[in-house]
């Protein structure tokens, strides 16, 4: 049987041309460079050949890009005219993604703002890691999410920043002298988990990761336990049962975001945008950035403990 081509790595690909590269391709689309260079290695597996080169600084289609660029536009014209068609008489929704630490905080919130600029839309939830969510949001299947990332090339726009700190159990000690550091943390990928190992690291500590969890409930239980330090996003109080540890390294910041999918229309976007907004500025939970910024979308709420996990 022949080999398909996903659709969204053929809007990827024409995004390159459009957009005059992978970083403008990748901006346009609310997703990172490296997930766009993924999808055009996809597509270059799928048909046993090259399609992009490198150019001075930049890049071009080789002759078969340029023949898969003609026929990836024919692709999508037919495929999105298709949509219109079949999604005509369907009710519309709207679905936003958050981890399972902001169904308590966030959602609410949001569910309280869109209902009411949106009555005659449905709203549905999903909850999950945010790399899922990520992905789903390029996939179209998540209209919204509410993510936290680390670095400099990351979807989304910022909402605000929140500190990253080391949590412990108040019965924990250092280790000695030479004996590796015990980690909590969520299991990858985590940018926290990567930075807590590169801090440590840094310092010529050795790092054990004692106990992993994919929920925020289990990293705080095994912290509280005493089996090791976790970092957290931090928000206000201190969870108890523990404490924020000063002797390790200093963390940094984690940018809270709000990632959306490609054509979300505007006022729904900048709609969560605003609440997401008020919501942690009243709570004094972020600094907010302007309000008319340019949103392109983690991640993770706030739950009764004030801090946040990165899932």
């Amino acid at each position: 049987m022949a080999a398909t081509l996903d659709i969204i790595h053929l809007r990827t690909f024409v995004a390159i041309a459009e957009c005059g590269g992978f970083g403008r391709a990748a901006i346009a689309l609310h997703m990172s460079q490296p997930t766009v260079s993924q999808h055009v290695r996809a597509l270059e597996k799928r048909l046993g050949q090259p399609l992009v080169e490198k150019s001075g600084r930049g890049v071009k289609f080789t002759p078969s890009g340029e023949k898969l660029l003609l026929e990836a536009r024919r692709i999508l014209g037919v495929h999105d005219q298709a949509l219109e068609r079949l999604d005509a008489s369907l009710p519309r929704s709207i679905v936003i993604g958050s981890t399972e630490t902001a169904a308590d905080s966030i959602l609410p919130e949001l569910l309280t703002s869109i209902r009411g600029a949106y009555p005659d839309h449905t709203v549905q939830f999903h909850i999950d890691r945010s790399t899922q969510m990520e992905e789903a949001v390029v996939k179209g299947t998540i209209d919204l999410a509410v993510t936290m990332g680390l670095g400099a090339d990351l979807p989304g726009n910022e909402v605000g920043l929140l500190p990253l700190n080391w949590y412990a159990s108040p019965t924990f000690s250092a280790p000695a002298d030479g004996d590796p550091w015990p980690l909590v943390a969520y299991v990858e990928p985590c940018g926290m988990r990567q930075r807590a190992l590169d801090e440590l690291g840094a310092r010529g500590h050795h790092v054990e990761v004692v106990a992993e969890s994919t929920s925020l409930e289990g990293v705080i239980a095994a912290a509280r336990a005493g089996l090791g330090v976790a970092v957290l996003p931090t928000a206000g109080s201190v969870p108890s049962g523990l404490e924020v540890r000063r002797d390790l390294p200093d963390l940094g910041q984690i940018s809270l975001r709000l990632v959306t999918r490609k054509g979300l229309d505007r006022d729904i976007e900048q709609t969560a945008f605003t609440a997401l907004q008020e919501f942690y500025a009243v709570k004094r939970y972020v600094h907010p950035v302007r309000s008319d910024a340019r949103f392109i979308g983690s991640a993770d709420g706030f739950p009764s403990t004030n801090v946040v996990g990165l899932g």
